[in-house]
């Protein structure tokens, strides 16, 4: 599954935190390690798995912190937030979703890929709902888990990378800011909503009226194609569907069977120059 090739590894131990930080990378790319500017914390109970993914992500460029448990991720995360965080679902003090919760209440917007066993479809909804940007059944392989990271990436640093022009959406009572990333209703009050689920809200905002597929969200807003099993699509527009306040007196997307979903309300656009 791992490459067979000379390896190089660097070992900074926290003796306070009972913590190793793990660096791996092929003799060739100690430069590129160096200077990545993305810092993957991975949380496993496994050591084979923590050992190969630092291996691995590593030599793909990435800084690579780990921790073996609930308590050694939560003694690292206020000293060093990572980029993005590779978590598994079931923990020997706890559950990696209690971590997904803590980090969501505590407004971190830190990106979280769960790592979870393929019939713990409850795990997958509820890390969903918890604000997860995404997830991976074990067992996996290690490429498509970079290819996941990369898209997530992707996504959470859109607002490092402001458009010449920033473009204001008004729909029913909302106004939508991708700039900002931020939804404001017309009382002022902001909508509070996880990264996907704004990057779902935006799929619509730019085409509205059309019908999109599942399998179309799906690529649009996590770079992936669709497991026939996959039901975070749905999960993402229940949760925005229900901070929205929608309702079927006020209804804003539209359900259709076999085909998707809808934007069923006017989508007026403001340009703004900065």
């Amino acid at each position: 599954m791992f490459p067979a090739r000379p390896w190089q590894h660097f070992v900074v131990k926290f003796p306070n935190h009972d913590l190793t930080l793990i660096l791996f990378c092929g003799i060739a790319s100690v430069d590129k390690i160096m200077k990545s500017k993305d810092h993957i914390l991975i949380v496993d109970d496994d050591p084979e798995i923590r050992k190969l993914l630092a291996r691995y992500l590593g030599e793909q460029g990435f800084r690579v912190s780990v921790a073996a448990d609930k308590s050694q991720c939560e003694k690292l995360t206020p000293d060093s937030l990572p980029d993005l965080i590779v978590l598994d679902v079931m923990l020997p003090d706890g559950s990696g979703l209690e971590i997904c919760r803590d980090l969501s209440s505590r407004r971190a917007s830190i990106p979280i890929i769960l790592l979870t066993a393929l019939k713990e479809d409850v795990d997958r909804i509820i890390g969903l709902e918890l604000g997860a940007d995404d997830y991976l059944g074990k067992p996996f392989n290690p490429r498509e888990l970079v290819a996941r990271i990369k898209a997530v990436l992707r996504r959470s640093q859109k607002e490092a990378a402001p458009e010449p022009e920033s473009r204001v959406y008004r729909f029913a009572n909302f106004e939508a800011n991708p700039e900002l990333r931020r939804v404001l209703c017309s009382d002022g009050a902001e909508v509070d909503l996880t990264g996907a689920e704004f990057d779902l809200l935006k799929v619509f905002l730019d085409r509205p009226g059309r019908l999109l597929s599942r399998d179309q969200l799906l690529d649009l807003t996590q770079s992936r194609d669709r497991d026939p099993m996959d039901r975070s699509i749905d999960v993402l527009m229940s949760r925005v569907r229900r901070k929205l306040g929608e309702h079927e007196a006020s209804s804003i997307f539209k359900t259709v069977r076999n085909g998707g979903y809808q934007m069923t309300v006017p989508v007026h656009t403001r340009v703004e120059s900065r």
